[in-house]
């Protein structure tokens, strides 16, 4: 989201394995730093592999859990925002440029080379998000040209990617709709359904291009869904938001959605508490405990979303589960990634 990202950039300029899991406390835990570096983009295809990506095209990797950490930076576009990535081990990894031109890059070699898989010159294109719902087939998601979502697709782990049909979109966008490259996580997939979360003046859940209406805040360029997340089992959607320019307002910030009975539709579940501001990002940890993340902090809920404790007020943009484990990954401002073990 174009105008609204310029005003985000505004705002928030006011604004490992063995060593972090046999840390002393509960704490999140700062694994590195770079000054100067946002980071909104994370992946971790396994326990030992973690991927981030962001402004100045840079990239932090770490192969051992985050005990240590490489930081790299994409020769040739110094300049660019990678604030989305995809990443299948230590070796191969997608990631995605907001603003024009689209690119897209990927890597087989672990960061050293990248190589262009996708470019779009259209001075309008803005690139949101990517996610993969299997190895070979994933999705990335731009704000709207003309009147029309941009959605691409690929089937052959990102080597090319072509624009899904204007056809596949049943629902009109409305006015101020568009989405938010806060943390790469407005889009997810389940084996035969696609889920997008739109912001801005008008914020809803898009499902296999159908859109649903959300209570979640909307109706000015800051406000909106920014963040979503499948449970384990498949059967909840979380998604959050709020307003970035009132971070600490929890004014219809979180919507939860469950599996109808017949297990042929969505609807809105009806216990669902508020995050303590504005929140990012959102990753489940099980099928009951989640960890949402923004610029005014972190909270914890351990009841499928009834209630969230604060667990940290420090920003985080983004945050990822390490698999096999119950902990997470996050990251933001200042090039901070951080690990927080669930006690």
């Amino acid at each position: 989201m174009k105008k609204a990202v310029i005003a985000l950039f505004a705002f928030l300029l006011l604004d490992q394995n063995s060593y972090a899991q046999n840390s002393g406390n509960n704490s999140i835990k700062i694994l590195t730093q770079k000054k100067g570096v946002s980071i909104r983009g994370m992946a971790i295809p396994n326990k030992n592999t973690v991927w981030a990506s962001g402004s100045k095209a840079s990239i932090a990797k770490s192969v051992n859990g985050g005990a240590d950490f490489e930081w790299m930076q994409v020769k040739g576009y110094e300049t660019r925002d990678f604030r989305s990535i995809h990443a299948w081990d230590d070796k191969e990894a997608i990631i995605v440029a907001v603003a024009a031109p689209a690119i897209i890059l990927k890597t087989k070699d672990g960061g050293t080379t990248w190589y262009k898989v996708y470019e779009n010159s259209d001075t309008l294109m803005f690139l949101d998000a990517i996610h993969f719902k299997d190895a070979n087939n994933g999705l990335v998601v731009g704000d709207p040209i003309g009147n029309t979502i941009f959605l691409l697709s690929t089937n052959d782990k990102g080597e090319h990617w072509n624009e899904v049909s204007s056809n596949y979109f049943k629902t009109p966008l409305e006015k101020g709709e568009a989405f938010f490259a806060s943390s790469g996580s407005n889009i997810a997939q389940l084996s035969k359904e696609d889920f997008l979360v739109s912001g801005g003046q008008r914020s809803r859940l898009w499902i296999n291009g159908e859109a649903m209406d959300i209570p979640i805040i909307q109706g000015g360029k800051s406000t909106g869904a920014n963040s979503m997340a499948i449970s384990p089992n498949g059967n909840n959607i979380m998604i959050v938001g709020g307003d970035f320019t009132k971070d600490t307002s929890r004014l219809q910030n979180a919507v939860g959605l469950k599996q109808s009975k017949r297990k042929s539709s969505w609807v809105l579940e009806k216990f669902i508490g508020h995050p303590n501001g504005y929140r990012s990002g959102v990753e489940y940890i099980t099928n009951s405990i989640l960890i949402a993340c923004g610029t005014a902090g972190v909270d914890i809920s351990k009841n499928k979303a009834e209630s969230w404790d604060l667990i940290s007020t420090e920003s985080f943009h983004v945050v990822r589960k390490q698999p096999s484990t119950k902990a997470v990954f996050l990251a933001g401002g200042g090039g901070r990634i951080g690990y927080y073990l669930i006690p």
